[in-house]
């Protein structure tokens, strides 16, 4: 009897034990992708946000957890990155980990859920221009039709997140009233339905989802990638360009390639290399640049204006092709050239520069009396000398002075020949003649 017990226990522990392992291994076989998304919405964030989705797909993981803290960021990168969450078959959680502002909280809204710490907030998402001004109409209504639409597919009410984007929008309950924009605690976008919960931290939002035990694998941005995001921030572009045309202009004034040259070189590789990285340009855009640049070096020994046009066009359209706004790299590229023709103008007026490049073509040299070098033969000596006119003079002829054919001029009268003349001026070549039989008769 005791055996038959004791074998009957061992079963039991042996099925209770096994169901566990079963358990444990099937939590442990679970894969977790954690995204961050931090600072600045910008182009860059979206090829590494699409970097991750990719990596998670490979390997097939359950769960992509977006840890989220941004101040927000450019509208037109935050709806690309809000549709390629929106259409990812792999669930998406957002974790709100301090702010989810602005373009943030439209792209928490295109995710399937949106948790948050205890401190913190999402929401005050009115699109700004680049110089910190409120947006026009237009792109106002724009942004409010997307943020509605966010909400609508996220399943919640669409006034807050309406709240959220235009100031007209009142929700006076959470602190949104007349000329201000909603921005949801914690608290509140649990209240609304925003949020699906509290958590204190990553490790307690995974526990919450049934994740404790999986796989966790963290998403870095690369080098490159973090360079990208710097580089295509509509601050620097104009920046980087200036600085890069301002380093060239310089080096056109210095006799030997130097550090302004290598400046503005590697402004201009940077521009091109974060905005290949970011997925915007690629290597037909440099070359195209780098024909441009050759055409106009050439335009020096070619003179004619014609190469150096279609330089400038290349280089322009290299720009242009390098980008997905050109309202903004139109923007850029003239306060490029304002800074570079400034810089030009300083170095000429103040500095009294001059451009390198044309120097080879231009005469430098003065041929001066005093060098040694004598253009004609001073003929002052002539000045009241007579001699006979050997051609009518109308007015100009010749006279035979001490057996000397000179070219002569009058002072604008007719002079027949075999007259008698008096050499009365000399202005370098032109020699002024007069006739003695007038000069006498005035007398």
């Amino acid at each position: 009897m005791k055996r038959k017990a004791l074998l009957f226990f061992t079963i039991i522990f042996s099925v209770l034990s096994f169901f566990s392992f079963t358990s444990q291994s099937q939590g442990a076989s679970k894969k977790v992708y954690v995204i961050p998304l931090e600072n600045e919405v910008g182009k860059g964030m979206y090829k590494f946000l699409n970097r991750g989705l990719h990596e998670a797909e490979k390997a097939e993981a359950d769960l992509i957890v977006i840890k989220m803290d941004t101040p927000g960021g450019a509208v037109d990168s935050a709806i690309d990155i809000g549709k390629r969450f929106s259409n990812e078959k792999i669930p998406i959680v957002t974790f709100v980990d301090n702010e989810a502002l602005s373009a943030g909280a439209y792209i928490a809204l295109n995710t399937d859920e949106i948790y948050m710490t205890k401190s913190a907030v999402m929401g005050a998402a009115a699109p700004i221009t680049m110089d910190g001004n409120t947006a026009g109409k237009k792109a106002q209504s724009r942004w409010n039709a997307a943020m509605e639409s966010a909400a609508n597919s996220y399943g919640v009410d669409s006034k807050y997140a309406l709240a959220m984007a235009d100031e007209s929008v009142n929700v006076p309950e959470y602190g949104a009233g007349e000329d201000k924009l909603l921005t949801l605690t914690a608290k509140n976008a649990l209240e609304v339905g925003y949020s699906k919960g509290t958590e204190a931290n990553l490790d307690s939002l995974l526990k919450t989802l049934g994740y404790s035990d999986a796989s966790i694998t963290t998403v870095d941005e690369s080098v490159s990638e973090k360079i990208a995001r710097f580089v295509t921030n509509p601050l620097v572009v104009p920046i980087l360009l200036s600085i890069g045309s301002l380093a060239l202009i310089i080096e056109l004034f210095t006799p030997t390639f130097g550090l302004a040259g290598f400046v503005g070189i590697l402004s201009l590789l940077l521009f091109f290399f974060g905005h290949m990285i970011a997925g915007f340009a690629g290597i037909e855009t440099i070359v195209l640049f780098i024909i441009g640049l050759v055409l106009l070096f050439l335009e020096v020994f070619l003179p004619g204006g014609i190469i150096g046009i279609i330089g400038l066009g290349a280089i322009f359209t290299s720009f242009f092709m390098a980008t997905t706004s050109y309202m903004l790299m139109a923007i850029s590229i003239a306060i490029a050239a304002i800074v570079a023709i400034g810089g030009a103008f300083i170095l000429m007026k103040f500095f009294k520069r001059r451009l390198n490049g044309f120097r080879k073509l231009v005469l430098s040299d003065s041929t001066s009396t005093e060098k040694g070098y004598i253009s004609s033969r001073d003929r002052k000596d002539l000045i009241g000398q007579q001699g006979i006119t050997t051609t009518p003079l109308r007015p100009s002829g010749t006279v035979l002075l001490n057996e000397e054919y000179l070219d002569v001029v009058t002072e604008g009268g007719y002079v027949g020949s075999d007259i008698k003349v008096k050499i009365i001026k000399v202005e370098g070549s032109r020699i002024v003649v007069r006739p003695i039989k007038e000069e006498i008769e005035e007398e």
